[in-house]
């Protein structure tokens, strides 16, 4: 039994329902295929349930990758103001968080319906809980065999995925089909992933597990000002998330506490105008209080007049400056996204299709284009799989 389509795209997350949509648009017969019994499950969870779609202030510079050109010609094509036009046109309501951020009002699965909906009114077909055994190439055509039926296509687009979250059936599936047909893959790696510490700080850091504070963390390449959740195992939160995508293993970060404030300064005022004072007391204006603690836990002085100054700068310099060698991060369990992908060498730009292999299509998380935290890479999948589908 076999059946014939103009497009296969596998996997049924953003991506692959943009470009299905978009193709179904233009009259292609457009199948999609997902192992997994629901679509779009990254769009579910997103955002703590509510989805955080786009972020209006998306360029090319919230992204990494080898070729850091190559995400421009589809986010031009597909901008963050193309996708709220569509959120829009379904009445869905959202508000900007921070940072150019956009969130639903109500739940993820408002997003999800919508493009369902859209792929509905272009009559694709989705096809759930249905495995890819394998895919080959004919002339002209493909056959992907699935464990009931084997379905042919003139195109197909891989849009599975990579292996970040694999409890939710996440896996390297479309490497794996890249490699069969001699594409190059950069080394996948977790980002957008909790970093975690070495046995000695893991253990006294523990008490501090649940405490966030806005800080600063930077590398030599790059900075971030958001928050920071100390957690049992390391560390989280936005900023953390944020550098974990340029961090190296073996390499430090740089985290400032308080990064709004030059603590040596004030602390010389402090000694002066409130001598009495304990340090402890005295930084708990700046920090939450456990952290306050903690970090004055290592100074002997009671009163900040006991203080020398080389007391003062190492004080300062725990809160300013604290030089952080991570031993690891969480990895792929809790990846928000996966770096690295199918090489963009490969591909083109303007249609996402394989350069030696006509007919085949990479987009979204697969390919190595890895966006920040915040809605870049929702919009990275939209406007791969926008360029796509107008294309193929």
């Amino acid at each position: 039994m076999s059946a014939h389509f103009d497009i296969i795209i596998i996997g049924a997350g953003a991506a692959g329902l943009m470009c299905g949509a978009t193709a179904g648009e233009r009259g292609k017969s457009v199948l999609i295929i997902d192992h997994a019994n629901k679509p779009a499950e990254k769009i579910r969870i997103s955002g703590g349930g509510r989805c955080n779609f786009t972020n209006i202030y998306c360029n090319p510079k919230n992204f990494i990758s080898e070729n850091e050109h190559f995400a421009k010609s589809a986010l031009s094509r597909y901008s963050p103001e193309d996708f709220i036009q569509l959120v829009k046109k379904y009445n869905i309501d959202f508000h900007e968080k921070t940072k150019g951020q956009l969130f639903c009002d109500g739940r993820s699965q408002q997003i999800i319906d919508m493009l369902i909906n859209e792929c509905d009114n272009y009559n694709n077909e989705i096809r759930l809980s249905t495995e890819v055994n394998g895919i080959e190439k004919f002339n002209n055509c493909y056959a992907v065999t699935t464990p009931n039926q084997t379905l042919t296509a003139d195109k197909v687009v891989i849009a599975c995925g990579g292996p970040s979250i694999p409890k939710m059936g996440a896996s390297g599936f479309g490497y794996k089909v890249a490699k069969q047909f001699g594409l190059n893959i950069i080394n996948p790696e977790p980002a957008l992933v909790p970093l975690t510490f070495t046995d000695s700080l893991k253990e006294p850091l523990k008490t501090l597990a649940g405490v966030s504070a806005n800080s600063r963390v930077e590398n030599e390449s790059i900075s971030f000002d958001e928050a920071l959740l100390f957690t049992h195992r390391g560390l989280s939160g936005p900023a953390i998330l944020q550098i974990s995508s340029y961090w190296t293993a073996g390499s430090h970060i740089n985290i400032n506490l308080a990064p709004e404030i030059d603590i040596l300064k004030e602390l010389k005022l402090a000694r002066e105008t409130s001598p009495r004072q304990s340090p402890k007391v005295w930084l708990s204006k700046y920090l939450p209080s456990r952290l306050a603690e903690y970090i004055t836990s290592y100074i002997r002085q009671i009163r900040l007049a006991d203080m020398n100054d080389k007391a003062l700068i190492n004080l300062a310099l725990m809160v300013n400056k604290w030089h952080v060698k991570p031993a690891g991060t969480e990895g792929f369990r809790t990846a928000e996204v996966t770096k690295g992908g199918v090489d963009t060498k490969e591909l083109s730009s303007k249609t996402m299709e394989t350069k030696n292999v006509p007919g085949l299509y990479f987009i979204g998380e697969v390919v190595d284009v890895t966006g920040h935290l915040g809605g870049h890479n929702f919009q990275w999948a939209w406007a791969s799989g926008y360029v796509c589908g107008k294309e193929i």
